[in-house]
């Protein structure tokens, strides 16, 4: 499957466009693209922490996945 690409224009203060130069040599944009690639997954593997803490944390959503497990228990026992 061939993704679509983009092309944008930043602009980048001396010290950050040395440190680019420096560890991304030729292929800024692939460094670029898999800076935010792991920006993007950190920020879902957040996202997706803080929906467990709430979850964990609801006692009524935690009383009802117990009720729909001794259900599903009782189902499959039958």
């Amino acid at each position: 499957m061939h993704r679509q690409t983009h092309r944008v224009t930043i602009t980048l203060d001396d010290e950050t466009f040395a440190f680019l130069n420096n560890v991304a040599s030729n292929n800024h944009s692939a460094y670029i693209n898999q800076l935010l690639k792991q920006e993007h997954k950190n920020f879902l593997q957040a996202a997706l922490r803080k929906v467990n803490q709430e979850e964990a944390e609801d006692t009524s959503y935690q009383e009802e996945l117990q009720a729909w497990d001794s259900t599903l228990s009782e189902l499959i026992n039958d």
